[in-house]
């Protein structure tokens, strides 16, 4: 949860997703009794295998796709001292190939389009999962059972050196953010040394170094046997075929040790702080408590917990840009967070205290009965909005490992709804009193220099004797001849999209309808004309601005009478803007539908835009300029594109959209008015409307709420047309000091044509090729063979004019120019020929893009972006079909001559570092003039 009321919605959402992995509870079987006040949901199947492994199985059949998601139960936590980081590294480890599949993990399922696809680690447990298409099942159980009971034989000491290289650039990045170090710093306070939590997860880098082959090898042996794992399938399968396909893939694995588990929970001690200076633009305070261990009442109780900090700290006396609240849940024990962003000009010491009176009044008053209410209400709507997923991080499949592995219980869920449904103000007020008095942490960030984190000494591990096998268990005999390799389906589902309907309303507004009864929910998205490009003219940020502002207060309620009405009715409200356009989003329960799009009207239609609402929003957006400027990612952002369509060009300015701090502190109230008579208009404008609804249902109510909507300013000519800028003529470098990075940030830039010119299927596929794919060739050079960083990338940014086309690799600094060296080389000898697609990359590419089709539209969000874009860029409403068989009939000759798009001589390049260590190296590669700038692209005097 966050101790605010302004976003509560968002809180409750954590308060699920946090404790369960999911935005969606249920309890375990359609024998068990559903949760308080609801159906059953999320029902399941279990069955265990002799050797150990339990299998969870949930049928949701709206998608042909089945969510596949294992958890084993070893994290962090379960490092012994001098080995931290085993857990992650073992994770990426798991990621390159097993003895009967050599190679990429990745490449058998881009090959079949498989979605969501990724693996964690945290304190407590390590998972791995994919959605696939159905008729793909065999593959996944195929890939997933070789490297639990094939995997030692494929690691080896380059294997072992190349990810051990990826995770300290991972380690790197995390870093190099400003207040990258905060959180290893509260653990190290709050947890005493001989608790498990008391070290990272992502581990020092002298036990990073110090892992031998032998080591990481004896990890896998300890922990990664089926008796210590959960497998959740979920999706279009059902238990009968999943125990069959389970049992042939699995079965024959032995069983591993059973391992004393660590007994530890949370710590109660002295109330102590800290400073330290990083390299940020404001203060920030952090406070952190250890609290109750997962799945305990009081842990939901807490969740619940509301307060008025938001009120007091960042509406009335102004001393926060924002402040939150919210619990981090661990299985041994738990974090409650409290973090505030101080203002600029405000002495951190006065947010102190007041967070230490507003704290004090919670605790001793406890939220109202209102303030529960409404957080009841949001746990509802969060819940209905979950259930939809079904895989992914986050999905309903994660739901039932995180419960299974935590508690045993698969169903853990139901006791929290329980909990949840009836917890009473007393309960709530009692849980905050017993966990958040005496025993926190402080720690305050202030700016400054950065100062790397001294790691902790290493000691010598003691000597690990691995316990023989667990003889309750029993391996059955192989079903399988892997020697054959990995069963690749030779069919897939058809792409499914839902059909559009069409209405138009008295006010000229178009409606688009797509249905959807997955879940009870309506989701529109009011799309208007204008975005980033409507300020050419204007103040940089205003559209921006004036978008933000809708919610903010509207017709007869204020900012926070407003949230507070959007929680009562389980709405999710807001409006933004992108680089041509802007919008207005709601997303309403359906038994509130009509009471909700009543809210949404008066936020479109009436928007209040009170002077001390703006002047709050003000600082905050200034803030957060700051903060874009202090992250060398948002530092490059900002820069790159001024440099790409030159100044006066309506995409010249920072692609997040915010402006400048001259031009946000002189807009004016009568600024946003203006912008909002002129672009947040009904004529000319599209509802979208997604979800469980129907034409003779959904056009009265917005009738009802929208058609006497009249403009209230002269109809304005459309953005005119995007100018056309050329080139450079040559390549340039621009350079951005960040002292002490531990990291050089690289960006690569050219325009390249409009997402509405013919060729942008094409080119799109030609990036992806280079860069767009894990298994691209950016990444597989500069993370898997070279291992100097995380990730590396290519992409480009939907737009009515020339888009930007960038290149993307933060690397570690002391191979900023090496890293340099090699995109420069990867992007000549793709785009000139010397290295061209080959036809097993477009068939990758290819199969990637058709075959991840049928899983991509299982969320109505998902439906509702994809008619966003088809309203935008003029599409047929067939869009996803032509898009489909463009991509099918493509060659290898169409893809070569759509990657000559780019042109090498001509980039714009932007490296954002320690120019002490990289300034030299950069210019010696001759590359183009070198430039130093500061984060808003002006000259450097040297």
């Amino acid at each position: 949860m966050r101790i605010t009321r302004r976003p509560l919605a968002a809180a409750l959402a954590m308060a699920i997703t946090a404790t369960f992995g999911v935005a969606g509870l249920a309890p375990a079987d359609a024998a068990t009794r559903p949760a308080a006040g609801s159906e059953v949901l999320i029902p399941y199947e279990e069955f265990t295998l002799p050797n150990g492994l339990r299998v969870v199985v949930h049928t949701d059949r709206k998608a042909p796709i089945v969510a596949v998601n294992i958890w084993y139960h070893v994290g962090s936590k379960d490092e012994p001292a001098g080995r931290s980081g085993f857990a992650h590294l073992f994770e990426h480890l798991m990621f390159n190939g097993s003895e009967n599949h050599r190679g990429e993990y990745f490449e058998p399922f881009e090959l079949v389009g498989a979605t969501d696809m990724n693996g964690t680690t945290w304190l407590d447990r390590t998972n791995y999962f994919q959605n696939v298409p159905t008729t793909a099942l065999d593959l996944a159980l195929w890939m997933e059972s070789d490297r639990m009971g094939h995997l030692l034989g494929a690691i080896d000491q380059k294997v072992l050196d190349e990810q051990r290289g990826v995770v300290q650039n991972e380690k790197r990045q995390g870093e190099n953010q400003p207040y990258g170090q905060a959180d290893d710093l509260i653990y190290r306070a709050l947890y005493p040394k001989d608790h498990p939590y008391h070290h990272s997860t992502i581990g020092s880098m002298n036990d990073l170094n110090a892992a031998s082959l032998e080591d990481v090898k004896q990890w896998f042996r300890a922990w990664y046997g089926p008796n210590n794992a959960v497998l959740v399938l979920a999706g279009d399968i059902d238990v009968k075929t999943a125990r069959e396909k389970v049992t042939r893939y699995f079965g024959h694995i032995p069983a591993g040790p059973t391992l004393e588990r660590i007994q530890a929970g949370p710590v109660k001690r002295a109330t102590t702080r800290e400073t330290m200076e990083d390299k940020v633009p404001q203060a920030r305070i952090y406070r952190a408590w250890s609290v109750e261990q997962y799945g305990k009442p009081d842990l939901e109780r807490l969740q619940l917990l509301g307060s008025r900090l938001d009120r007091r700290l960042v509406f009335e006396d102004k001393l926060a840009d924002k402040v939150s609240a919210y619990v981090l849940p661990f299985e041994l024990a738990s974090t409650f967070y409290v973090t505030a962003d101080v203002r600029q000009g405000v002495d951190p010491a006065q947010v102190e205290k007041a967070l230490d009176e507003e704290i004090a009044r919670l605790l001793a008053e406890g939220p109202t009965a209102e303030e529960l209410g409404q957080a009841k209400i949001m746990t509802k709507a969060s819940v209905v909005r979950g259930i939809e997923r079904i895989g992914g991080f986050g999905g309903k499949a994660d739901a039932l490992a995180e419960c299974a592995v935590y508690t045993g219980n698969p169903g853990c869920f139901r006791d929290a709804l329980e909990v949840v449904a009836n917890a009473t103000v007393e309960e709530v007020r009692e849980a905050g009193r017993t966990w958040l008095g005496e025993g926190s942490h402080t720690l305050v960030v202030l700016p400054g220099e950065r100062q790397a984190l001294a790691e902790e000494p290493s000691p010598t591990p003691e000597p690990f004797k691995l316990p023989p096998p667990d003889r309750k268990y029993r391996a059955l005999k192989p079903q399988v001849d892997r020697s054959k390799g990995v069963p690749m389906p030779d069919r897939f589902p058809d792409l499914k999209f839902p059909a559009l309907e069409r209405a138009t309303l008295s006010n000229g507004t178009q409606v688009i309808l797509a249905r959807r009864d997955a879940v009870p929910v309506v989701q529109l998205s009011y799309e208007f004309k204008g975005g980033f490009a409507a300020d050419l003219g204007r103040k940089l940020g205003t559209s921006s601005f004036t978008m933000a502002m809708l919610d903010e207060g509207a017709g007869e309620l204020d900012a926070l009478g407003f949230a507070n009405r959007a929680e009562s009715l389980g709405a999710v409200l807001g409006a933004g803007a992108t680089l041509d356009g802007g919008n207005a989003y709601l997303s309403a329960l359906k038994e509130n539908l009509d009471a909700s799009l009543q809210l949404f009207a008066d936020m479109v239609r009436r928007p209040r835009f009170e002077q001390k609402e703006i002047e709050r929003v003000r600082a905050t957006w200034l803030a957060g300029i700051a903060q874009e400027k202090a992250r060398p990612n948002g530092a490059a952002m900002r820069v790159l594109p001024p440099l790409l369509y030159g100044q006066g060009h309506p995409y010249a300015i920072p692609f997040s959209g915010t402006g400048t701090e001259e031009s946000i502190a002189s807009l004016t109230r009568e600024d946003l008015q203006s912008f909002h008579a002129q672009w947040v208009r009904p004529d000319g404008a599209t509802l979208i409307v997604v979800g469980d609804t129907t034409l003779e249902e959904i056009v009265p109510l917005l009738e009802r709420h929208f058609g006497d909507w009249k403009a209230a300013a002269p109809a304005p000519a459309a953005v005119e047309a995007i100018p056309e800028v050329e080139r450079p003529q040559a390549a340039a470098v621009y350079l951005i000091d960040q002292p002490g990075a531990v990291q050089a940030t690289i960006l690569a830039g050219q325009v390249v044509p409009s997402t509405k010119d013919p060729s942008t299927i094409v080119f799109d596929f030609a990036n992806s090729v280079l860069g767009g794919e894990f298994s691209s060739r950016l990444n597989m050079n500069l993370r898997e063979d070279k291992h100097w960083a995380y990730g590396a990338y290519s992409f480009t940014t939907q737009a009515l004019g020339q888009r930007p086309w960038m290149a993307f690799a933060p690397v570690q600094i002391d191979k900023t120019a090496e890293a340099l060296a090699e995109l420069d080389r990867e992007v000549r000898e793709y785009v000139g020929g010397r290295k061209p697609p080959t036809p097993a990359e477009v068939a990758k590419i290819q199969a990637t893009e058709i075959r991840s089709l049928p899983g991509a539209y299982e969320t109505a969000r998902a439906v509702l972006g994809t008619i966003g874009g088809i309203v935008r860029y003029d599409r047929p409403d067939d869009w996803v079909f032509r898009r489909k068989a463009r991509i099918e009939a493509l060659t290898v000759e169409q893809v070569q001559q759509a990657a000559a798009t780019l042109d090498p001589d001509k980039l714009v390049w932007v490296v954002v570092g320690d120019l002490k260590q990289v300034e030299q190296p950069v210019r010696a590669l001759k590359l183009g003039p070198v430039h130093v700038i500061d984060a808003d692209g002006r000259p450097v005097a040297r």
